[in-house]
């Protein structure tokens, strides 16, 4: 059946209203302490260097474009011929902050790019057959040598720029022993009092790292504002 013109006007008056109430309730929550780690606005679509890897429909192999689909509130990358949408989405990354028995944290020195020769906590990107626990435990014993049993939830981190979102888990050490590795120059345990603000390799870590230190280590000074590298 067609539908009326009243009846389309109707229907369109009900999205517009409907994206109005979205907006309005993402306007009072804000964007969350996760978006501390990115700099760039929200509602901008996959970064550039994400969309230009989606380049050709995978379902009949027509070329996408980048446009608003039937039924679809933003821009996305589509494909004319069948109408596949290629939904571009963040990637998952699961670090862990191991504690020692002595409450230092555990981070490394990166050897490898983005970030070469800065701090950070071990973790990497989660597998599509791997639980999230499997990925913290897999990527701290690649990258330190170190066996950890992940515990409480430390936060969650959003890097727009980088496509990522990361979990962020304080891990008990159970095994292993610390070594260098391909990823780490150096693996160390910090005290409180002594971690290198200045040269921590993301935002994401640099904002775990604090939240950390506030959640377990209250008296201690820390700075409020952002001073690590930009590697990411």
């Amino acid at each position: 059946m067609t539908e009326r013109p009243d009846d389309e006007e109707r229907r369109g008056d009900e999205e517009r209203r409907a994206r109005e109430a979205v907006e309005r309730e993402l306007d009072v929550a804000g964007r969350g302490s996760d978006g501390r780690s990115t700099d760039i606005a929200s509602g901008r679509g996959a970064p550039r260097w994400m969309a230009d890897t989606v380049n050709f429909c995978a379902r009949c192999g027509s070329e996408l474009a980048l446009g608003r689909p039937p039924e679809e509130d933003r821009d996305r990358l589509f494909c004319a011929a069948c109408g596949h949408i290629a939904y571009v989405n963040p990637r998952v990354v699961v670090n862990t902050l191991p504690v020692t028995d002595s409450g230092e944290v555990v981070l490394l020195r990166r050897g490898i790019e983005p970030g070469y020769g800065a701090w950070a906590q071990p973790g990497g990107f989660l597998e599509v057959d791997e639980t999230v626990t499997e990925a913290a435990v897999r990527e701290t014993l690649e990258e330190t040598g170190l066996v950890v049993s992940p515990g409480d939830l430390v936060g969650i981190y959003t890097r727009l720029e980088a496509a990522v979102v990361v979990l962020v888990f304080e891990a008990r050490i159970v095994g292993g022993a610390a070594h260098t590795t391909p990823e780490a120059l150096e693996v160390r345990a910090f005290a409180a009092a002594d971690i290198p603000w200045g040269d921590i390799a993301f935002k994401t870590s640099w904002w775990a790292i604090h939240d950390w230190v506030r959640l377990r280590h209250p008296d201690a000074v820390v700075p409020e504002r952002f001073a690590g590298r930009e590697a990411y």
